[in-house]
């Protein structure tokens, strides 16, 4: 059970009040972890298959020249974003043993909200005209965020460690901090959705509720985005729940998760998060760091010469993969819930051959294979 978490006066803390004073006191240490990933990422990965001025490019577009074009765009760049996530934040939970674990429970939560924020992403696109292009979207590990959001930081695939957890967890989490951020800095995801909102208020577009999905993903509804307000209350959640938090104490949301970086926080700090006299501390009740299967980081390019049996699991990992990509584009193209259906199989199915690798020594070490997350031609 999760320690209530309550103010110095003994009131449960309300969720946008809760991000905003960690978002203060935490400010050195979230610039500190976007910085340190940078020097410590244990890949130099491929270019970027994206380019890295691209958020930079649509932030620098006047607010008069962002039309529904500006919109569709930004868009596809989000769901690049909200897919990236996906990925090593999975390789760290089917690394984990115990699936009860604290560590486990938190991270599952988290994929469960990449997922919905990806459905909501799509849903706003498909209601201003788009159609999301998620299998031209999948990135390449390791290598940077889609879109030149936190510059310097490499994602990588591994298992469960705590410099994982620091270097990318966190590190993709790491919370918007306004007053720290210079003309010059590169744009945060917390930035660029908060563009993204200004930008449906300002074309107030005509949204299509055709070609949207419904359904339940974790704990959220994704539903039909159909009013300028269920755009606002979709990108509001997706800030609040990870992607970058308010600054403003007088905002409020009763929940009593605490955001993405700070749910990554209490595993690597092995504390829960809660408000003392002094601020908000890494110092409740113990979040202890579970056992882990030993997956390596992916190399650039994927495991160079796997023996055969190894070989046949990645490509089947791999043709599961590119089949669950070609369901989601179905999904939100002419093939509707029965494609999101399916994508959702193809989902659970992933997790067999990722433990099975993970379960496969690599020659020579005390390491092992993972996923590479390749997607097939």
């Amino acid at each position: 059970m999760r320690e209530d978490a309550k103010g110095p006066a003994g009131a449960p803390f309300k969720r946008r009040t809760f991000l905003a004073t960690a978002a203060v006191t935490a400010g050195a240490s979230a610039t500190a972890t976007a910085a340190s990933a940078s020097a410590a990422g244990p890949h130099n990965g491929p270019a970027d298959p994206w380019p890295l001025d691209s958020v930079a490019r649509l932030l620098a577009m006047p607010e008069d020249g962002r039309g529904i074009d500006w919109l569709r765009s930004a868009l596809q760049v989000a769901v690049e974003l909200e897919l990236s996530t996906i990925p090593p934040y999975l390789c760290g939970w089917w690394s984990i043993r115990d699936r009860g674990a604290d560590a486990a429970r938190l991270i599952r939560r988290i994929i469960d909200d990449e997922m919905y924020h990806l459905g909501v992403v799509c849903n706003l696109l498909v209601a201003v005209g788009g159609r999301p292009r998620i299998r031209a979207a999948a990135p390449t590990y390791p290598g940077p965020l889609p879109g030149g959001v936190r510059a310097g930081v490499t994602v990588y695939l591994s298992g469960l460690t705590r410099s994982f957890v620091h270097d990318v967890m966190m590190a993709v989490e790491a919370p918007e901090e306004p007053l720290a951020l210079s003309d010059s800095a590169p744009p945060t995801i917390g930035a660029f959705y908060g563009a993204v909102l200004q930008g449906f208020r300002a074309v107030a577009p005509q949204l299509s509720a055709r070609g949207q999905l419904s359904a339940h993903i974790g704990s959220d509804e994704l539903r039909p985005v159909e009013t300028l307000v269920d755009a606002e209350r979709s990108i509001d959640i997706i800030r609040e729940q990870g992607e970058g938090t308010s600054s403003s104490p007088s905002d409020s949301f009763a929940d009593d998760h605490p955001a993405h970086y700070y749910a990554f926080g209490e595993i690597y700090h092995g504390r829960q998060l809660r408000q003392t006299e002094t601020g908000w501390t890494f110092t409740g009740a113990p979040v202890p760091f579970p056992e882990a299967r030993p997956m390596a980081p992916v190399p650039a390019g994927g495991w160079p010469g796997p023996p055969a049996p190894v070989q046949e699991v990645l490509h089947r990992f791999d043709t599961t993969y590119t089949t669950l990509l070609d369901s989601l584009d179905a999904a939100w193209g002419d093939g509707g819930p029965r494609s999101l259906s399916a994508a959702i199989h193809a989902m659970h199915a992933l997790e067999e051959p990722a433990v099975r690798l993970m379960e496969t020594e690599i020659p020579g070490t005390r390491s092992t294979y993972g996923p590479q997350f390749h997607v097939l031609p």
